[in-house]
């Protein structure tokens, strides 16, 4: 798996263990070789709503989405199975880039492969999905630049408070089994006072545990003399490290944690030898309008790369079925989020 393009922790048989034991996600895997080496793999989530069948592949296939006769070899594959299932839909969310660049700011760009991934499934009778499950906009990091290179690239705000932490006695450490309970009570914490939903502490505990015991997960946490004031949870494979998880205690918040949780993630994420850190979230509409405008306010102060994928698409073997269905899409949105 780590070794494929477009390699996603998402796509990993860890992952679909983890739907499968905590939201009842069944996973299959899909592997594709050519001359034995493999050149593909598509890991899809089935769920039975009722007298009906969704797929999901989470952030995939991976594969090199530059090798034409591999990604339609997949679909095939793919669409082929959800008719053979009576799947109401199939949803696939590669991790191909559409382009980069704020839409309509300097520095736009759109890439041809986007384009050309965007018009194959439109032809195919695919359509660009109305249900977004993951972010489908990020902000990106090239982790080949030096430790100087990146902090100068930062505005200089975000680097007086980075190092305005340390001045002001925050250190961060990393965490292992024992600090469960204290990432879960901040993580709490922060949605309480931000105002979003979570799920229970054994779902987070479950995840946490197993990805950092497989390798695939690495926390750290903040500590203002010895009290844990803030973390970041990151996963990991690949080429990438993620920023999937952050959180922040209502104490000593003027000490400005998170920014050097950050700059301490992007050090790690470097020196194991990743080369693409992503702070796993951007807004889709760029305004104040958005809901992550306020996060994002803070993460594009690091000045990384805004990146834009093609999203989620659906494929619907019975179309009709497919538009009765989407009317329920709301309610289950809950149940595919990661």
């Amino acid at each position: 798996m780590k070794q494929l393009p477009a390699a996603h922790i998402l796509q990993t048989w860890d992952w679909g263990e983890f739907k499968r034991r905590t939201v009842g996600w069944q996973p299959t895997r899909l592997a594709f070789e050519r001359d034995g080496i493999p050149v593909a793999l598509a890991s899809v989530g089935t769920r039975s709503m009722g007298p009906f069948k969704v797929l999901y592949v989470s952030k995939g296939p991976a594969l090199d989405y530059e090798n034409e006769s591999v990604f339609l070899e997949v679909l095939d594959a793919l669409e082929s199975r959800a008719r053979g299932m009576g799947a109401v839909w199939l949803k696939i969310d590669p991790d191909v880039v559409l382009a980069t660049g704020i839409p309509g700011g300097k520095g736009e760009k759109n890439t041809a492969l986007g384009r050309r991934i965007c018009t194959q499934l439109k032809d195919r009778g695919w359509r660009y999905s109305d249900a977004q499950v993951q972010f489908r906009n990020t902000i990106k990091f090239d982790l080949g630049q030096t430790d100087d290179e990146l902090l100068m690239a930062m505005s200089g705000n975000t680097r007086r408070k980075i190092r305005g932490a340390k001045k002001k006695g925050v250190t961060v450490r990393a965490a292992d089994d024992d600090d469960l309970a204290i990432l879960y009570d901040l993580y709490r914490i922060t949605a309480a006072r931000d105002s979003f939903l979570i799920r229970r502490y054994d779902y987070y505990k479950r995840a946490w545990q197993a990805f950092m015991r497989a390798g695939l997960a690495h926390a750290l946490i903040a500590e203002y003399a010895g009290e844990p004031i803030a973390h970041v949870i990151l996963f990991h494979i690949g080429r990438t490290c993620w920023y999937f998880y952050g959180a922040s205690g209502d104490r000593e918040r003027q000490r400005m944690p998170n920014y050097l949780l950050q700059w301490e993630a992007i050090k790690w994420a470097k020196a194991k030898g990743y080369a693409i850190y992503d702070m796993w979230g951007a807004p889709d509409v760029f305004d104040e309008s958005d809901s992550l405008w306020g996060v994002y306010q803070f993460k594009r102060g690091f000045r990384g790369q805004v990146v834009r994928h093609i999203g989620a698409w659906d494929f619907a073997p019975r179309p009709w079925l497919y538009a009765a269905y989407s009317k329920l899409a709301p309610r289950i949105m809950g149940l595919l989020r990661n």
